[in-house]
């Protein structure tokens, strides 16, 4: 269940309610009075909530999932277990995102003062102009909040931090020693859409971020809030400046990422991993300990421990530099022909 800190659940919902909410229709008819809280994904779903299959390698998931119903296409509603009400949809996806919509709602910063009086700020916090602070704040001694910075409700930062003006955080959890630098934005909904019957429809970001001890996040850099799971950032990493980070990346301790990087969803980085500038991470992308990706290249596969690749698609060093090579010299040679 999403962290009550952040969102608050609108359940119990009757599948019934669900079904006709998004067009799908109850292989059993008789389900239609189940109730469910919320939603989750199949490998985190329990008895009261509500989950989608529209990737048939996770069906084995579907066949041990324990989750009260699921959305599913017609195909597959024969391999939901007993005990799961199939909700028959040709969109999965996007029933999932609508009944996500109807049972969970972001906490928002309300109308009142700028700094909540549910806020709890230890001994030394300083706080410079135009700070906003949500309910349920928690911020450690020594912190320093920088001027025009917002701090979404719910939100936990450590002692000895220092935030920068103008830094945007929400639905974020964040250790001691941090420093987020002017401008970031951290916990913004990940960037999640999927086909509706309509059109595109928005898929609810209900992660967090999880920033550890001593992560640095430079300015203009934006750290995305998990789809489900949350996006982590390991202790003593840093980041710089105008760096992205997608929802539901687990970044290991002591990385560090140049500027323009941008590492898309759900990547898997290992400890002590080193991102040069403009480098690019495609989704679902496991990168092992120690491994360097160069300046501008494109991983598009998984990198091995401690290897480093460059290029565009990213391969080993020292095949990108013979395949250079060789290109570079065939070039010259057919330059040299014609010029005779």
């Amino acid at each position: 269940m999403p962290d009550p800190r952040f969102f608050e659940n609108l359940g119990p919902v009757s599948l019934a309610e669900l079904a006709e909410l998004t067009g799908a229709e109850l292989a059993d008819p008789q389900s239609g009075g189940r109730l469910v809280q919320g939603v989750a994904i199949l490998a985190k779903a329990t008895a009261d909530t509500v989950t989608f299959l529209s990737d048939k390698r996770l069906a084995p998931l579907l066949a041990e999932t324990s989750a009260g119903a699921c959305f599913v296409t017609a195909k597959a509603a024969d391999a939901v277990p007993a005990g799961c009400a199939a909700l028959v949809t040709p969109l999965p996806q996007a029933a999932y995102a609508m009944a996500a919509q109807r049972l969970h709602r972001p906490r928002l910063l309300e109308p009142g003062p700028a700094i909540s009086p549910e806020a709890v700020l230890e001994e030394g916090v300083r706080l410079a102009p135009n700070v906003v602070i949500g309910a349920g704040v928690r911020i450690g001694a020594g912190t320093t909040v920088g001027a025009g910075v917002v701090i979404g409700p719910g939100v936990a930062i450590g002692r000895d931090c220092a935030i920068s003006a103008n830094a945007s955080i929400g639905f974020a959890l964040i250790g001691d020693r941090v420093k987020i630098l002017a401008n970031a934005a951290i916990g913004e909904a990940g960037f999640g859409a999927t086909p509706g019957p309509k059109g595109l429809i928005d898929i609810p970001q209900l992660g967090r971020v999880i920033l550890q001890d001593g992560v640095t996040i430079g300015a203009t850099s934006c750290v995305d809030r998990g789809a489900w799971e949350d996006t982590v950032v390991g202790e003593n990493s840093k980041i710089d400046n105008i760096v992205h980070i997608a929802h539901n990346v687990q970044m290991g301790r002591n990385c560090a990422a140049a500027a323009y990087t941008g590492i898309s969803g759900s990547v898997t980085i290992g400890d002590g991993v080193q991102f040069g500038g403009r480098a690019g991470v495609a989704d679902h992308v496991n990168i092992g300990s120690g491994a360097r990706v160069g300046a501008s290249a494109g991983v598009l596969r998984d990198i091995p421990p401690g290897e480093t690749w460059s290029g565009y698609p990213a391969r080993p060093l020292r095949e990108w530099l013979r395949e250079t090579a060789w290109v570079t010299k065939m070039a010259r040679r057919r330059r040299e022909g014609s010029e005779e």
